[in-house]
């Protein structure tokens, strides 16, 4: 029996492809989940052999979903119905992937593949790689996943971020705002560039978008689109090095 559970918000979807799996595939036992962050405790409860993941997704992203999960090894295959880019980057580091509306023939052949290997052979390695193959392929820009799309954006164009809670919003030149399911601890990890700096636990920052220096207990900065961050006393004295500025 092959347990597979089949991730995707839209309902048709889910029943479209669980409707395949039962017709074409022999002893499967099919769950269904139109909801990402259910699916995590779902996925690392019931260890399942595959997991069909649909990349673009509203509540959270198939590869942020991917990040949080503590169980790994099942076979994963990716389903989406476009984006170009990620398509690119899963290919080159091996992982399965589907078109949306699933064909029959690929489904079985990529079942068939399944079957030959061993469960979550190398998963997380693969994980790495396209994690790796996502920055590696984009021109040294930072890819966020937010509001189920892959953007990728220059550093320059980035403010500020803020941190609440389990959400992180980047404000971006355009006066786009991007709401990433992750803390800022997490996404910090992909702006490791001397110009953003840490400057309290709620705001990372470009110094090179900073308008003004506020006086005051600990201080706030001014940057360039109008908003505030706040900065640590503790952080004070790095930041006016930084900045160039007297104490």
């Amino acid at each position: 029996m092959l347990k597979i559970v089949i991730v995707d918000d839209e309902n048709d979807a889910l029943e479209a492809l669980e409707w395949k799996l039962n017709k074409y595939i022999e002893d499967v036992d099919v769950i269904l989940c139109n909801s990402p962050l259910k699916s995590i405790e779902i996925i690392n409860n019931e260890k399942p052999d595959v997991v069909f993941l649909d990349i673009q997704m509203p509540e959270m992203d198939g590869f942020t979903l991917l990040e949080n999960l503590t169980n790994r090894k099942f076979n994963l295959v990716f389903t989406t119905a476009h984006d170009e880019f990620a398509l690119k980057a899963i290919k080159v580091s091996a992982i399965d992937y589907l078109l949306k509306p699933v064909d029959k023939d690929e489904l079985v052949a990529s079942i068939a593949k399944i079957k030959e290997k061993k469960k979550g052979e190398l998963l997380e390695d693969k994980l790495q790689l396209l994690l790796g193959n996502l920055n590696g392929t984009s021109n040294d820009k930072i890819n966020i996943s937010a509001d189920g799309k892959i953007y990728l954006l220059d550093k320059e164009d980035v403010i500020m971020l803020k941190s609440d809670k389990s959400y992180t919003t980047l404000f971006l030149t355009n006066e786009q705002q991007l709401v990433v399911s992750k803390t800022l601890k997490e996404v910090e990890k992909k702006f490791q560039f001397p110009d953003f700096f840490r400057v309290h636990n709620s705001y990372l920052i470009n110094l090179t978008h900073v308008k003004q220096y506020l006086k005051g207990l600990g201080g706030e900065l001014i940057m360039t689109n109008g908003h505030t961050a706040s900065i640590s006393r503790n952080k004070k004295s790095d930041l006016f090095g930084k900045l160039y500025l007297d104490n």
